[in-house]
């Protein structure tokens, strides 16, 4: 049995995907770049350093890359964040992994303040016991800074964990620190694409994981 369970935060316990995704589009069209609401959504999962590359040139990049980010960032708290709401049973979902026995933690490429608030979105602040964010690591996801400084934190290895995420680049990153990953489809990707990132369950969200925890790789 796993002695802890990591979950990524947006796609998984927060209903914000498309808001990030919608943030994106308008700050790249902003600066001057065609890049549509789909091809920006495609890339929620990743952080900025990895999200920016695929659509900015390394000019680009230099010229207003920084300015950019920034723009997004204001853009989302002012008009985007109020909207976000978690999930069915997220609550739930930590309090029976908590129960169970597991240490309950949070790998996110989301910034520390923007985490925070997650938190409290979700009503889960008082059930996490590590987290950490973008600027914790050098790299964000699918690059596995974030997931090997968890288990740092938690002092564990790999092979003692389960992450929980909704993108193949959880999967990617988990995988690298030598986790597996239970993915779910709340946050919009397919369960192929997730299988094929590495996930070696998938189910449809963190209420139906709640449901048949003791069936899951969380239990087992």
């Amino acid at each position: 049995m796993p002695k802890a369970a990591i979950f990524d935060l947006d796609g998984t316990l927060l209903d914000s995907v498309d808001l990030h995704a919608i943030a994106w589009h308008e700050a790249m069209v902003m600066f001057g770049h065609d890049v549509s609401f789909e091809q920006a959504r495609g890339q929620i999962g990743k952080g900025g350093d990895k999200l920016i590359p695929v659509f900015l040139s390394a000019y680009d990049q230099h010229d207003h890359g920084k300015e950019l980010e920034e723009w997004r960032c204001k853009r989302f708290k002012s008009k985007y964040l109020p909207l976000i709401r978690p999930f069915s049973a997220v609550p739930d979902l930590l309090r029976r992994v908590r129960d169970a026995g597991l240490r309950v933690a949070i790998a996110s490429s989301a910034k520390k303040a923007e985490l925070e608030e997650y938190l409290k979105i979700a009503d889960i602040t008082d059930l996490v016991e590590v987290s950490t964010s973008a600027e914790d690591a050098e790299e964000s996801k699918p690059a596995p800074d974030v997931f090997e400084i968890v288990l740092k934190k938690l002092k564990i290895e790999g092979a003692d964990a389960v992450a929980i995420g909704d993108t193949p680049y959880d999967a990617e990153a988990a995988r690298k620190a030598g986790i597996e990953t239970i993915g779910v489809l709340c946050g919009g990707f397919t369960e192929g694409s997730l299988r094929k990132g590495g996930c070696v369950e998938v189910y449809p969200g963190p209420a139906t994981l709640f449901a048949v925890f003791e069936a899951s790789r969380l239990a087992r």
